[in-house]
């Protein structure tokens, strides 16, 4: 029989080897990371159950051989399983207001996300030092950096958390690892709890997901959240003074050091960029009068990381590694073999001398904005699910490198204004098609013919995808496709197997 909920204390439960027997527990959601956590606590000993706003045919039949009970039910409903609860875990896209994660707070019931509890249980096999990585843009190619790197310096390494493999899965691998470098969205900070990372960073900041959090502030105080007890660097960007005020407000832990990276010559303890060299001024005893030497601006252009954007990134993982001490040679061979995933400023093919380039990753005005500084001459396919920010500055900062825009997407009337107000004499085609199947095809041939050669096609949404695709990577690939069609049509010239990323050679290079 199970203790007396009223006698249990969960703050307790901070190890994999504490009494979890029993425990009420209830996961919200039948995502990756809600089945995650179900498996996890089922492996703990709670007695556990799923309340989901839509079913998974296939999760559900493994979680009913594990002793797990999936309900799905309405939002307005509370099944007895979650009124009974102890402890809830919320899957990170549930909204605060949510009526479940609502009256679980007014029942005085336990609530974690699942960042929380994989940080409580991390010692089942070995516990692992975390590095910590957010910011509205670049957070999924830093940890993959960083990743890389401390594997090349002979780390055993996962990259978790936002990036796809839920952390509760990584604290479970029976071999362990030395570090796990947590990629975390502004919805798990919201609800991230008590952890104690060795290092962390917010790459930058910039408006984001303002409906989810109810406002900027809210958003932005989530994003604050990854400094909270860093306890041996605290890493920002010195071209964004937010990052910095974060780390100067943050509580972190004493000796704690603050760590900054810039595309310019470095100050003291801060990684930039001089003469070619991505130099490191921070982690090295006589940093006031040296630095060392950690790669190239061309090392960067052979893995398609010179754009700007993309070499913060890389200045920024080098901070991570560094912190844990990967010697200089390690970043350098790793940024020598790291490659850019799918959808990230991905070369796609040619026509007619005109570029295609897919950033369908760019789901934010932030992420389009380090894109379309990468090229000099641009036919820009914009547009979609704009998740309330505002594009009107994106428009008007680029107005001088736009030669015509395509907009598709649910949200095109705040585009449509945004070129009207701020680049009235830039051609704009809509594209109003039902079918998910035409939208891209009809987006790509209005953008060629729209193009001159030496252009660049580039499709740089900043903004989500659900509204007309499964995922970023879909719209993708389906941008892709349609490339490819007007390749064939042009008689296949200048195809590409894209694995190539490469910014417009007249495009700025990082100083």
């Amino acid at each position: 029989m199970p203790r007396d909920a009223g006698t249990r204390d969960l703050s307790t439960l901070t190890s994999w080897h504490d009494d979890w027997s029993g425990v009420r527990a209830v996961v919200l959601g039948l995502g990756v990371t809600g089945f995650a956590a179900a498996d996890t606590l089922v492996e703990l000993g709670a007695h556990v159950s799923v309340v989901a706003e839509r079913g998974d045919a296939e999760r559900e039949r493994i979680l009913a051989v594990l002793g797990v009970e999936a309900v799905v039910a309405d939002a307005s409903e509370t099944p007895q399983a979650l009124a009974d609860a102890e402890l809830v875990i919320a899957s990170p896209g549930l909204r605060p207001t949510h009526p479940w994660l609502t009256g679980a707070v007014e029942r005085g019931q336990t609530v974690w996300g699942d960042v929380e509890l994989a940080w409580r249980v991390r010692d089942k096999v070995r516990a692992a030092e975390w590095l910590l990585v957010t910011g509205t843009n670049g957070k999924t190619t830093t940890t993959q950096l960083a990743a890389h790197m401390l594997q090349a310096g002979g780390l055993r390494v996962a990259p978790v958390g936002n990036i796809g493999t839920p952390v509760l899965d990584a604290v479970r691998d029976p071999q362990g690892f030395d570090v796990l470098v947590v990629e975390l969205s502004s919805f798990q900070l919201h609800a991230l709890g008590e952890v104690w990372p060795h290092s962390a960073v917010c790459l930058n900041l910039d408006d984001d997901h303002l409906d989810w959090h109810g406002g900027a502030q809210a958003y932005r105080d989530a994003k604050a959240k990854v400094y909270r007890n860093a306890r041996v660097a605290a890493v920002y960007n010195v071209a964004d003074p937010a990052t910095m005020t974060m780390v100067e407000e943050a509580e972190v832990v004493e000796g704690c050091r603050a760590i900054g990276f810039g595309l310019g010559m470095p100050g003291l303890s801060e990684l930039g960029i001089v003469e070619g060299i991505v130099a490191d001024r921070a982690f090295l005893d006589d940093r006031r009068s040296q630095a060392l030497e950690l790669a190239t601006l061309d090392d960067l252009e052979v893995a398609g990381l010179a754009t700007p954007h993309m070499a913060q990134n890389v200045l920024a993982a080098a901070a991570l590694a560094r912190a844990v001490g990967v010697e200089p040679t390690a970043i350098r061979d790793a940024i020598r073999s790291f490659r850019l995933d799918h959808h990230r400023t991905e070369l796609v093919g040619e026509v007619s001398g005109v570029r295609f380039v897919d950033d369908s990753k760019a789901t934010n005005p932030h992420a389009a904005n380090g894109s379309l500084q990468a090229f000099g001459s641009v036919v820009w396919i914009v547009g979609g699910l704009l998740k309330g920010v505002d594009v009107a500055p994106l428009v008007e900062r680029h107005v001088g490198r736009l030669r015509a825009a395509v907009v598709i997407g649910v949200d095109r009337a705040p585009v449509v204004a945004a070129f009207a107000r701020h680049a009235p004499g830039i051609p704009l085609v809509e594209v109003d098609e039902p079918d998910t199947g035409d939208v891209m095809r009809t987006a790509v041939t209005a953008a060629l013919a729209h193009a001159s050669s030496g252009d660049t096609v580039l499709l740089a949404p900043a903004a989500a995808s659900m509204d007309q695709f499964e995922s970023y990577a879909d719209r993708g690939l389906r941008f892709q496709q349609a490339v490819r069609d007007e390749q064939q049509r042009d008689g296949g010239a200048h195809g590409h197997d894209g694995g190539g990323r490469t910014p417009d050679p007249g495009g700025p290079r990082p100083r």
